[in-house]
């Protein structure tokens, strides 16, 4: 079936990335329909968090083109690429610790302000609004993502599963176009996994688009619309996640590195 162009999120094509005298990345590209939850596996070592980082504006790659929702964006800085309307989260937590759940998620709606730095210098009228509305959706989004209840909490004192719900409600509090989980599930317990796949579904279910990269296959195969697999920065399959599964060259990727 056609592509429809307005329901594609995310395309990218012909990524390649070399540090000093290793290929990272080799002519790779996905495309992702809205509403999609977009898989990222492959062996340690395949690329997946360079392509991801490139993608997001981390690094800059040597070659390829870069859409997002029609329009052409250029990754040269995290930002930037935010402002675009990609929201990513990191392998290792990176939340202001010190500050409050709701303050987290603040700093995330504050790309979306209006009022800018001579209104908070001033404490205008609308500045003081603007604040009370980011406040209010702030408090929305931990609720939306289970953890309403800890707004106050400095963001330290959560659990880790709790954490990477934070991180999550960040991104979402960006309106982005394409959210990006970079491994949410790394050192989750059995029952932190399942909260995590109730509500990457939920977050699904609200037609968001994910890309997802992540260390369990399993976790993968029954979250994802479509998954691509890397293997020493090559694309070696691409499709549903029942045909990746059967693909030759992806077992042979993860028979051969042990598997995971």
């Amino acid at each position: 079936m056609a592509e429809k162009t307005n329901d594609v999120v995310l395309k990218v094509a012909g990524i390649s990335k070399r540090f000093g005298g290793l290929q990272a990345l080799s002519d790779v590209g996905i495309t992702i329909q809205r509403g999609q939850v977009y898989g990222l596996i492959g062996p340690n070592g395949a690329g997946k968090t360079t392509f991801f980082n490139v993608i997001t504006g981390l690094y800059t790659p040597d070659s390829g083109t870069f859409e997002l929702a029609g329009k052409p964006y250029e990754p040269t800085a995290v930002h930037e690429v935010a402002k675009a309307g990609i929201a990513r989260t990191f392998q290792n937590i990176r939340l202001f610790a010190e500050m409050t759940a709701l303050e987290n998620v603040m700093v995330g709606r504050h790309i979306r302000t209006k009022s800018g730095l001579l209104g908070a210098v001033l404490r205008t009228k609308s500045f003081k609004e603007e604040e009370a509305a980011i406040a209010k959706r702030a408090q929305e989004l931990l609720d939306y993502v289970g953890i309403g209840k800890f707004a106050d909490y400095k963001a330290r004192t959560l659990s880790y599963g709790d954490q990477r719900r934070l991180e999550i409600a960040r991104a979402l509090a960006t309106d982005p176009q394409l959210i990006a989980l970079d491994e949410p599930a790394a050192g989750m317990n059995a029952t932190e996994k399942v909260q995590l796949r109730e509500l990457i579904d939920q977050i699904r279910k609200d037609n968001r688009t994910i890309l997802l990269i992540e260390h369990d296959v399993k976790l993968v195969m029954g979250l994802c619309d479509r998954v691509t697999v890397l293997d020493y920065g090559k694309q070696i399959a691409e499709g549903t996640p029942a045909t990746v599964q059967k693909n030759e060259k992806v077992i042979e990727a993860y028979l051969g590195t042990g598997g995971h």
